[in-house]
């Protein structure tokens, strides 16, 4: 067995904010998406992608890997969606076996209406706390870490 690197109490307490930030600025994000949108803060992760496509249009099992869903998860969630009129399914014209997921109007119209709140939103509770070099020094760790999570990951890639 190999000896364990337990935290120290400086890493502990620095451990815990993050956890704590990351629901914290997660509930903060996803009442504004609901407020303003009538948006998840799932629907919208879904719709950014979308709508950054050509045509408003990607297959699903890439954006799977995207967002860093898995296939049961990211099906079930369209589904509801479809339901709402956000997004339709397609058949993939490169593979009968593939599903295309496409932003419909009312779906584009939806992000866009969420969008300005929603960054105002990331601004107030994430960069408006940081000072110009914090947000460099951040955007390098933040880097690093996802390169040697992807680089560990066998699953996939997560998402940048």
């Amino acid at each position: 067995m190999t000896d364990v690197r337990w935290l120290d109490e400086r890493e502990l307490h620095v451990w815990k904010l993050f956890h704590l930030l990351q629901r914290s600025l997660n509930g903060a994000i996803d009442r504004q998406l609901v407020h303003d949108a009538g948006l998840s803060g799932a629907d919208y992760m879904v719709m950014v992608p979308l709508s950054e496509a050509p045509g408003d249009v990607l297959r699903m099992r890439d954006l799977g890997m995207q967002i860093s869903w898995d296939r049961s998860r990211l099906s079930h969630h369209v589904s509801r969606m479809e339901k709402r009129g956000l997004v339709t399914r397609e058949d993939c014209p490169e593979d009968a076996r593939g599903a295309m997921l496409r932003l419909t109007p009312a779906g584009r119209e939806a992000i866009e209406a969420a969008a300005p709140e929603h960054v105002e939103t990331v601004r107030r509770y994430f960069f408006d706390q940081l000072e110009p070099d914090e947000v460099e020094v951040l955007g390098r760790v933040f880097d690093r870490m996802v390169t040697r999570l992807n680089a560990d990951d066998e699953d996939g890639p997560c998402t940048r």
